[in-house]
């Protein structure tokens, strides 16, 4: 079988040639790891989805380090070319079948003098395991940029129970205790902020008083104790009234 490129006739399903992607985009029919390729928008339309080892040698070459792939379980692989080289994505369906195949590939990768069936070129390859995801980047020239297309791939899966969840007291344990904690750490929060706020004002408040009493002070022209009020001067300390 021929590789599919990658493009909206998806809509059906992502039925065509007899290919059935194991899931399907419920907006617009295109296969979810066609989604998870690096700016796949722009590239889409010379993306190429894998089923069988034929479309996989056509789409990025006779590689030995590809020798063991097997499209078995629901594997299956999209391809997409882009400056750093040539990108690979092969999803699993189980973490045991991409620790598997994470085995077998990365003792590819060491057997030294390994080459380049196509045209006997020492193979020129970056690989990594990302998630239940096996990631290549083939023909790189700068391992560098290699890697930073990697790092772009994320394994991202929703699951959905079809009966009851079987961990929903625990999650809603963890929400409770989340929620709670949140409260607790937002109410200390708030009582602190009112706190110094309260502080803030009095303190204003109380300078503000002494500098409107020290004013008043300023205008006197004799000092007294009662608070500005005439008083008996019985010890002979206040000044004579005019």
């Amino acid at each position: 079988m021929a590789a599919l490129g990658c493009t909206l006739s998806y809509s059906a399903l992502g039925q065509q040639n007899g290919y059935k992607s194991q899931e399907i985009s419920e907006d617009d029919g295109i296969p979810v790891l066609l989604k998870h390729l690096p700016d796949w928008e722009n590239v889409r339309s010379q993306a190429v989805f894998i089923q069988d080892k034929n479309a996989l040698n056509n789409a990025v070459g006779n590689h030995p380090i590809l020798n063991s792939v097997e499209f078995s379980g629901g594997t299956e692989a999209v391809s997409a070319a882009y400056p750093a080289g040539k990108l690979l994505i092969i999803e699993y369906t189980t973490p045991q079948a991409a620790a598997d195949a994470n085995s077998k590939f990365k003792g590819e990768i060491e057997q030294p003098g390994n080459l380049n069936i196509s045209n006997g070129e020492p193979l020129s390859v970056e690989y990594r395991r990302v998630g239940n995801y096996s990631v290549f980047v083939f023909h790189s020239g700068d391992p560098t940029a290699a890697a930073a297309l990697i790092d772009q791939v994320k394994y991202e899966k929703h699951v959905q129970w079809l009966g009851e969840d079987p961990f929903l007291l625990q999650k809603l344990e963890r929400y409770f205790a989340e929620t709670g904690r949140d409260v607790a750490i937002s109410t200390v929060l708030w009582i602190a902020l009112i706190f110094a706020i309260t502080i803030a004002t009095g303190i204003a408040a109380g300078f503000m008083y002494f500098q409107y009493r020290e004013s008043q002070r300023a205008g006197m022209t004799a000092f007294t104790d009662a608070g500005g009020m005439t008083r008996l001067n019985l010890d002979d300390l206040s000044e004579p009234l005019p």
